[in-house]
């Protein structure tokens, strides 16, 4: 079982930035972590994936704007997310996949508001 501790959601500005942080509550090896997000009314949908070796994967809305980056001494992923548009503004869900199994976590929430 592997939970996921989410920081760092909150109400921005549009053209504003937010930094998202997310960990395993217990230390862990984890390859592969990243971020979804879900829109009222929408589906979940991938946002950034990063590797244990850093190689990333991103939605074509975000790239340019968002950066996912990892700290494996810390088991810790990161999602940086600028130029925030209010087309940005859903949960945000962490992610990890472990022996075949979807972890996620409690979601936070990030809206992008005048």
């Amino acid at each position: 079982q592997v939970q996921l501790v989410e920081s760092g959601g909150g109400l921005v500005q549009p053209g504003g930035s937010l930094t998202l942080s997310c960990a395993p509550s217990r230390n862990i090896r984890i390859d592969i972590m990243g971020w979804f997000r879900q829109a009222p009314g929408k589906q979940r949908e991938l946002v950034a994936t990063i590797t244990r070796g850093c190689s990333t994967n991103y939605a074509d809305s975000v790239k340019g704007r968002f950066t996912i980056s990892r700290d494996n001494a810390q088991n810790t992923v990161y999602l940086q997310m600028s130029s925030l548009e209010p087309a940005d503004t859903a949960v945000y869900y962490c992610y990890t996949r472990k022996f075949s199994v979807d972890y996620w976590g409690q979601g936070t929430q990030v809206t992008v508001s005048s």
